[in-house]
């Protein structure tokens, strides 16, 4: 039966997976190294970084998950976002492909509303909250406050990629 649930959900999330897939045979092109961690493929380093400058600012993260697939920066920074990142894991295998629209649309909805598109982003705040709860620890940048209702309207000064983590 756990073997069932686990086929179900790599299946379930496989769309966003074949997204996050491509992403990594980019990232391998560019250098990076490749490293599976508790079912999850993480792909970092190489010359990923190189091109971050030539990206949207709306674009710009430390890490950026589709599927079981995870990208970031360097492997360092990806040991330390591993919970926040396993979190939208676990967030995919639950929405499947349904999770791409649904995160947009929250992400829409707080700025529509005059909050941060990122730190409101419901998927986010469980994300954070999951990381806080598993690792005992936050974004250097923020306190427990900030991850709440009550989070900045504003990225955290210093952060300079308004902490997107995907």
């Amino acid at each position: 039966m756990k073997h069932l649930l686990l086929i179900i959900r790599y299946t379930w999330a496989a769309p966003a997976s074949a997204i996050g897939l491509l992403l990594l045979a980019g990232a391998l092109c560019l250098g990076a190294t490749c490293r599976v961690v508790d079912g999850v493929a993480e792909v970092a380093g190489g010359r990923v970084s190189r091109i971050f400058p030539f990206l949207p600012r709306i674009c710009h993260f430390e890490a950026i998950t589709f599927g079981h697939v995870v990208v970031g920066l360097d492997h360092g920074l990806l040991t330390l976002l591993r919970p926040h990142e396993h979190a939208h894991v676990r967030q995919y295998e639950r929405w499947g492909i349904l999770f791409i629209p649904l995160y947009l649309c929250s992400s829409a909805l707080q700025l529509l509303s005059g909050r941060n598109p990122y730190l409101h982003n419901r998927f986010e705040k469980e994300a954070f909250a999951k990381a806080a709860t598993v690792s005992g620890i936050f974004h250097a940048d923020r306190t427990t406050s900030e991850t709440s209702e009550s989070a900045p309207e504003t990225p955290v000064p210093g952060d300079s990629t308004a902490t997107r983590r995907g």
